[in-house]
């Protein structure tokens, strides 16, 4: 790393560029929810004016999906046992578009490239980042979320805007050895960052004031600021930070290398849900309060 005072101005410089740049592209859409609240911001990376052409869809008559166990709001069981969450409404939805048959297995979260690559499934959809060290085991279709960061705090907390030279001294509580953690001391050097050993605990050091800020996954914390659990104690500040060598390239449904049959049919799938409206119908109705 530079020395401190270049990695200080270096830090403020990106963490500026990311506070105004355009960060989910020509897809982006900001709906309206009802009673006029602030507009809600809805991840999209698909751009109209590059319209995918219908692929061939004759050699697929049913697309077999697996997806986690537990990994709520996006796979999770539900009362009946059954799959439930974003990522498998979005698989019936694209089968619907396709019009061809669907089924959805859970299995736990390690196990599923190596059942997608053993043939015991078709396409792995349960928030699977594409990294490179992903991409050399699995294709992706296009990303159709991300998962950025964003610092979180108490609704009567003064900060606004967590710049970093805003933050000089104040406590921000991050979950131990995790990519938002790296990026504070990268990034946030005049902060005091407090590591907590599971977001739980870290949520609980904000809601007892024992911290100034939370920084995390905003996908996660969105679901949390929406529940129960938060009793209403808090709210998104700044951000969101989407720096991909820290958060990720986007997440993406992954198939077998070399399928790409599948592969340009969940695209234009994807693609045409988007289009419809129905994409960001399904993003609202489980993110009311928005990652963005």
């Amino acid at each position: 790393m530079p020395e401190y005072s270049l990695r200080v101005l270096i830090g403020r410089v990106a963490v500026c560029v990311l506070l105004i740049a355009p960060f989910l592209g020509a897809g982006q859409v900001a709906a309206e929810p009802t009673g006029g609240a602030p507009a809600v911001r809805v991840p999209g990376f698909w751009d109209p004016r590059r319209r995918p052409e219908k692929p061939d869809l004759s050699r697929i008559s049913v697309i077999r999906f697996l997806t986690e166990t537990d990994y709520p709001p996006f796979n999770f069981a539900g009362p009946d046992g059954n799959p439930q969450g974003f990522n498998v409404d979005l698989a019936r939805l694209l089968c619907e578009e396709l019009k061809v048959a669907c089924t959805i297995q859970m299995r736990r979260f390690e196990t599923l490239i190596a059942a997608l690559n053993g043939n015991q499934g078709d396409a792995a959809i349960a928030s699977i980042t594409a990294t490179l060290d992903m991409r050399a085991k699995v294709d992706f279709t296009d990303s159709y979320y991300r998962t950025p960061a964003r610092f979180v705090a108490k609704r009567d907390s003064p900060i606004d805007d967590p710049l970093p030279e805003r933050l000089e001294g104040k406590k921000v509580a991050v979950v131990a050895g995790t990519a938002h953690e790296a990026y504070l001391k990268a990034l946030f050097t005049e902060a005091e960052v407090r590591a907590y050993p599971s977001a739980d605990v870290a949520r609980l050091a904000l809601r007892r004031g024992d911290v100034d800020l939370l920084f995390g996954d905003a996908i996660s914390l969105a679901f949390w600021l929406n529940g129960t659990d938060s009793e209403n104690c808090c709210s998104f500040r700044g951000g969101p930070y989407i720096d991909s060598r820290y958060f990720g390239e986007g997440i993406g449904i992954a198939v077998k290398k070399g399928n790409d049959t599948m592969r340009l049919a969940l695209n234009w799938a994807l693609f045409r849900v988007w289009e419809q409206g129905r994409f960001t119908d399904l993003w609202l109705r489980y993110f009311p309060i928005s990652p963005f």
